[in-house]
């Protein structure tokens, strides 16, 4: 998945802030791109790539709880969405597999949380580290303007706990539906 910021897009960027570390250049609009082979806008100032891989910390359990209850993208009525780029601290990347686990959700709750704001709120998590891109996680949120408040109340709850610590750059992209005439068809 690829995420162009610039002055193309049917994304209109509402706000762009870093919650920790570095900030983007500022733009006015995002594109997201599916396809590997989609073009990225000529206009584009910064560009994230990131792909959807193995879900690292999710028990089989967890996963079909999240699968049962997760929305598809591109729903009508989400005209609300979110990008929060996200790199981890080398700390946390040191820490074995089960220690990141523990840390996670045993801990920290993220699943759980994350799972009490499905439906309301759809998402699809991309990997840059994969690729060696400045931004380990892309995570990508859309919701329905009647849901802003809900997911506040996630991203906040989940900044509160142990696993937010390991956070070195977080960048806050929220962005509103904006392509006049065009609607907004599940992916």
């Amino acid at each position: 998945m690829t995420f162009a910021g610039g002055s193309a897009g049917p994304w209109r960027i509402d706000r762009l802030e870093a919650a920790r570390g570095e900030n983007l250049p500022r733009v006015d609009r995002l594109a997201v791109l599916e396809r590997k082979q989609a073009a990225v806008p000529e206009t584009a100032i910064w560009v994230l790539r990131g792909v959807v891989s193995n879900e690292r910390y999710v028990t089989s359990d967890e996963n079909e709880a999240l699968a049962a209850r997760q929305p598809p993208l591109g729903r009508p009525e989400a005209t609300r969405a979110a990008l929060i780029p996200i790199r981890k601290t080398d700390e946390w990347w040191d820490l074995s597999q089960d220690e990141r686990r523990a840390v996670f959700e045993e801990r920290s709750q993220h699943i759980g949380t994350g799972l009490t704001y499905l439906p309301a709120v759809a998402r699809r998590l991309t990997h840059g580290r994969d690729l060696g891109k400045p931004f380990d996680f892309l995570p990508w949120f859309e919701y329905a303007p009647a849901n802003a408040e809900a997911f506040e109340e996630l991203v906040a709850g989940l900044r509160a706990t142990e696993e937010w610590s390991y956070v070195e750059r977080e960048v806050d992209i929220r962005l509103s539906w904006d392509a006049e005439g065009t609607l907004r068809t599940p992916s």
